[in-house]
């Protein structure tokens, strides 16, 4: 066996590692998902903490502020709104850091120890028996959540030019997977536990807690005992940064969209870096408030019930991963900036077919386009910011970019919540789906870039 040979099959395997391993921590992960408004409506009745309730004025305050209906569904759909919001904010501070931190110490130390931060959130879950453990199992989770760009970075170290899109399209059905069925897997969990809330018992956050508890745990094994290290000591950064300035420049929006922590690229590359910083904001900006007043919408124009909705989320989850796993891996190398123009070719009209949807048909016609435009986009971006930088500022480029994404994700949503509120669901998904335009013709810019180890 040659040495070309003994490389590939080396990188297959870590390539599937990483994969098994972020769908183990997805499925804990998305779990909680259909079972946040159980948990909601269950501190409600049993918070002693004065907290929830602060939390649920404030909630309903910035709902008559956009013009939301006040009942208890909506109330309660707005709260885990706003603790979305949140928990991506976190993200957003913490992401760059842990990129940073793994360029220096290694992928394999950062990716355990965002891991055990995640377990340390799952403990705190399961004896959250008031909404202040609630609310810390929130933040200490959106915080550690940096295994994702951690583990986009271990794919750049392993992968080259030719490789590296079919790589990132297994980070995207991962996604997919852990996105389709860990909400299946909470849906059972609050069928189960929501016969309880009314009562003393803690089977409603219990039981689900303690099973992304054991993922987790798992997780952690799985990786301490089978994953390699991907990026040699003698590619790592010297140090984490330059002292305080560094640090700022990981955390301060401005420096984070000009990409002020990255030393070493040249201007053309820097351009290109921010340009695709810029599309991949912009489109998470409108896609991920598109994305959550979607529930909003088949509530009140279509009248979905929770099953029809559980159901319209299994199909958008299958039909990702089936675009991502028959189209995606199969493009051939530098085709991103491509597909990445022709998925937002494809959600413009999806966006606004699922906005002016009369029927479940057109919906799901709607859906299905919205479908190949979230499958390709950013997995697209994703390879090509991952062309980008030295191999010592790897994780700090990915950090970067999954930090632009939580940002995006901690305003969209609300931003698009008080449209579709104070103007109607047609007028929502027509500016949104419209306004897609703006990253695709920014995209029209971007010159793709070969790796160096093409």
């Amino acid at each position: 066996m040659n040495a070309a040979t003994v490389e590939k099959e080396c990188q297959k395997r870590t390539l599937m590692v990483l994969f098994a391993s972020l769908i183990i921590d997805l499925l804990g992960f998305t779990v909680i998902l259909p079972l946040m408004p159980s948990l909601l409506e269950y501190y409600h009745q049993h918070d002693k903490s004065g907290i929830y309730q602060w939390m649920l004025e404030r909630s309903t305050e910035f709902g008559s502020l956009i013009g939301a209906p006040h009942n208890d569904r909506f109330d309660l759909v707005l709260l885990g709104g706003i603790l979305g919001a949140l928990f991506s904010f976190l993200q957003y501070l913490s992401s760059p850091i842990l990129g940073a931190l793994s360029d220096v110490y290694g992928r394999r130390q950062l990716l355990l120890a965002t891991m055990i931060g995640t377990l340390i959130s799952y403990v705190v879950w399961a004896i959250s028996y008031d909404f202040s453990a609630f609310l810390m199992f929130r933040i200490i989770g959106g915080l550690s959540k940096g295994n994702v760009g951690i583990v986009i970075a271990s794919v750049t170290d392993v992968t080259n030019h030719q490789s590296r899109s079919k790589g990132m399209a297994l980070v995207g059905i991962a996604f997919s997977l852990g996105f389709t069925f860990g909400p299946l897997i909470g849906a059972m969990f609050s069928i189960w536990g929501s016969k309880d809330i009314s009562g003393d018992s803690y089977t409603i956050f219990q039981y689900p807690a303690i099973f992304s508890l054991l993922l987790s745990l798992l997780d952690i094994i799985f990786i301490a005992l089978i994953f390699k290290e991907t990026l040699s000591e003698s590619n790592r950064a010297q140090s984490f940064g330059k002292g305080i300035k560094g640090a700022v420049h990981l955390i301060n929006p401005i420096s984070i969209f000009r990409f002020d922590a990255i030393s070493r690229i040249n201007a053309p590359d820097l351009n290109n870096l921010r340009l695709l910083g810029a599309v991949y904001f912009l489109y998470l900006f409108l896609f991920s408030g598109l994305e959550y007043s979607l529930s909003f919408l088949v509530h009140q124009r279509h009248h979905y019930t929770s099953m029809q909705q559980g159901k319209m989320y299994l199909f958008i989850g299958v039909a990702m991963a089936l675009v991502q796993g028959a189209y995606v891996r199969r493009l051939p190398p530098g085709s991103e900036k491509k597909t990445a123009i022709l998925g937002m070719c494809a959600i413009i009209p999806g966006m606004l077919t699922v906005g002016f949807s009369s029927s479940s048909y057109m919906l799901y016609f709607g859906l299905l386009l919205y479908c190949i435009g979230a499958a390709t986009v950013v997995t697209s971006i994703t390879t090509l910011t991952s062309n980008y930088g030295e191999g010592d500022e790897k994780g700090k480029i990915t950090g970067i970019v999954r930090s632009l994404g939580a940002l995006a994700r901690s305003f969209g949503p609300l931003l698009t919540c008080g449209v579709f509120w104070q103007y109607g669901a047609c007028v929502c998904y027509l500016t949104g789906g419209l306004l897609f335009a703006v990253p695709l013709l920014l995209m029209l810019f971007i010159a793709p870039k070969e790796d160096k180890s093409a």
